[in-house]
């Protein structure tokens, strides 16, 4: 991505306190107003047939001579506080423009509507969030005629080469849709790696497969995915960047050519975030780098305090990987922290995971990650229940591993609480 990027030359840490908000637009007020309204009011009927003009169309000049004045339709084709969120997205993200949805899996399913048609072929890293994963193979593969294979090992050359091999024998390949790193297991991708592939692939079947990856587990402070080869990066923004366990959104970064063919699909999909929740979004990035420094130092000393115990069988903190490893390389190059939601395994398997998760009060046992208090849950019998056992055992995701996500709370309370439930084991 280019350095026009909104926002150049600021720190992250600045640019998610106050891009994309000018108190002179609100009179003065400080912080951002929420703008609950569904539709605005037209000055004339030239200036609205100008705002549809320029929506639609593009267009910069009026019908009757000058610039087209910035200005809103109806809510669900853009408003004041989403307009605020996607700037300020863009920023972080370093892209020339962002579309902000009403959930993560909104953004991944219109990304996937508005790039995949019948017949094509896509390929994806695995183990991958089961929305995403089910998204691809019960609804996409056999309702809709999209080849899906998937790459365990995306940082293997040989693997993600023999699954193109693969994907072009069954037709032209139109997306890499990549996560890294991996819901629950923290796997890597070696995001220039697929790029480069995804370039020869294009000189080969004449047009080149797009590179989307889902960036949620590190989001835009650890890692930029468009700065290594992605056209495309994908956030479960109810995830750190909500940072509160109170809403749900999503976004999707990128070029301004590729962002404005998926505004297109939301606007008739009708799945763009709404303003209150666009407002929440505002006020809880402003914390995101302080949640961030605090939640992965948190996350280090857990891991650490894991690793060393006997009842756990492994534990996928990044920043254990091993120092001579391909997938090392590719964290050191690509990679800002090494987050602070991970997976550790027990030895044993489901009796011993759950004896140890229903001794937990501090640590909370749901779905989800990236919020203010730490979560444990255990996939294959929730997040990842309803992919298939083959499957999910495959991308190493056992009967005794559970993902967890370190939160803001002290490290000797959540240590001394995990210490009593493995004591149950």
């Amino acid at each position: 991505m280019s350095a026009d990027y909104p926002g150049h030359g600021l720190h992250p840490d600045t640019l998610a306190v106050g891009q994309g908000y000018d108190p002179a637009d609100a009179w003065g007020a400080a912080k951002p107003p929420i703008v609950l309204t569904s539709t605005f009011v037209y000055p004339s009927a030239q200036a609205a047939k100008d705002f549809h003009r320029a929506f639609f169309d593009g267009a910069t000049e009026g019908e009757q001579g000058g610039p087209i004045p910035d200005g809103f339709i109806y809510s669900r084709l853009g408003h004041p506080n989403l307009s605020m969120v996607e700037a300020r997205m863009s920023a972080l993200d370093r892209a020339e423009d962002t579309a902000g949805f009403n959930s993560g899996m909104s953004a991944i399913s219109t990304l996937a509507l508005a790039f995949l048609r019948p017949g094509d072929s896509m390929i994806y890293s695995r183990p991958i969030y089961s929305g995403s994963d089910n998204l691809l193979n019960t609804v996409l593969a056999p309702n809709f005629g999209v080849h899906v294979e998937g790459v365990i090992d995306a940082c293997d050359e040989i693997a993600v080469r023999a699954a193109a091999e693969a994907a072009l024998a069954r037709g032209p390949i139109a997306l890499f849709m990549m996560e890294s790193p991996a819901n629950p297991t923290a796997a890597i991708v070696d995001i220039a790696l697929v790029r480069r592939i995804a370039d020869e692939i294009g000189a080969r079947q004449g047009k080149r497969p797009l590179v989307s990856v889902d960036n949620t587990f590190l989001g835009p402070l650890l890692q930029n995915p468009l700065e290594h080869g992605a056209d495309l990066t994908v956030t479960s923004l109810t995830k750190y960047c909500g940072g509160h366990s109170d809403l749900l959104a999503g976004s999707i970064s990128g070029s301004a050519e590729l962002i404005g063919r998926i505004k297109a699909l939301r606007m008739i999909l009708g799945n763009h975030m709404e303003p209150f929740t666009a407002w929440l979004m505002l006020r809880s990035m402003e914390s995101l780098a302080v949640r961030t420094q605090r939640a992965c130092t948190n996350a280090l000393t857990v891991a650490t305090f894991l690793r060393a115990h006997p009842k756990v069988a492994r534990v996928t903190y990044l920043g254990f990987l091993a120092e001579d490893s391909a997938a090392r390389a590719v964290y050191e190059r690509q990679c800002g922290g090494a987050g602070s939601t991970f997976s550790f395994a027990l030895h044993g398997g489901e009796a011993e995971a759950f004896r140890f998760l229903d001794q937990l009060k501090i640590l909370k046992l749901a779905v989800s990650l990236g919020g203010s208090e730490t979560l444990i849950c255990h996939p294959a019998t929730t997040t990842h229940y309803n992919i298939p056992r083959e499957r999910r055992e495959a991308s190493g995701i056992t009967d005794g591993t559970m993902r967890l996500s370190v939160g803001l709370e002290h490290p000797d309370d959540l240590i001394a609480e995990m210490t009593r439930g493995l004591e149950a084991v």
